[in-house]
């Protein structure tokens, strides 16, 4: 759906933004703020607002892309996930997305709203944790998604993954991320 055929003169970027704004929370906003949130521009918006705006926007390539390059704007790079058509997010663009994510939230919804959907989700994870040069972004990333894969992936293949991770000095959310899966796993099996 063009949002902006309902924003008389907007673009739908200027359409998306009007919505942020109109639904932004001040106490959100502080508290991220306050928490060290990477972005020069927060909202406040939560999850269920994201999710009424991507309904409202509609699957859209071009303004996904837009609001994902939109790096100082926190709404903008939660809500790209979500509107970006999953037939034509490749992996190569998975792996740009994951590296270039500024926060764990945004690859926590990149991850959730869009990758898990895709057929090469889990041979993204293993190319990326099997690769020594992979940044923490990277890795991070691919940890988040074997959350959402786990059903479908080899338990001990995982475990593997997330035991070689447990102790990795490069980044403490990496290190934190592997040991919750590892809880997550033993959990799942019964240990």
């Amino acid at each position: 759906m063009d949002i902006s055929s309902h924003e008389d003169g907007f673009s739908e970027m200027q359409a998306v933004k009007r919505r942020f704004f109109a639904l932004r929370n001040g106490i959100i906003s502080d508290t991220l703020r306050k928490g060290g949130s990477p972005f020069k521009i927060i909202f406040g918006l939560n999850l269920p607002q994201l999710k009424e705006i991507a309904e409202y926007t509609g699957k859209d390539a071009g303004l996904a892309e837009a609001l994902w390059t939109n790096t100082t704007t926190r709404e903008s790079m939660l809500l790209a996930p979500m509107i970006y058509p999953e037939e034509k997010f490749t992996a190569e663009m998975a792996r740009e997305w994951l590296e270039a994510s500024p926060a764990a939230e945004v690859t926590d919804m990149l991850c959730h709203a869009l990758l898990r959907r895709r057929p090469f989700a889990s041979d993204l994870v293993y190319s990326i944790t099997d690769d020594n040069t992979a940044c923490p972004a990277l890795i991070y990333g691919a940890l988040r998604l074997m959350f959402n894969l786990l059903p479908t992936l080899d338990p001990e293949k995982a475990r593997a993954v997330a035991v070689r991770f447990s102790d990795f000095d490069g980044d403490a959310a990496v290190k934190r991320l592997a040991m919750q899966l590892i809880d997550e796993l033993d959990f799942l099996s019964g240990n």
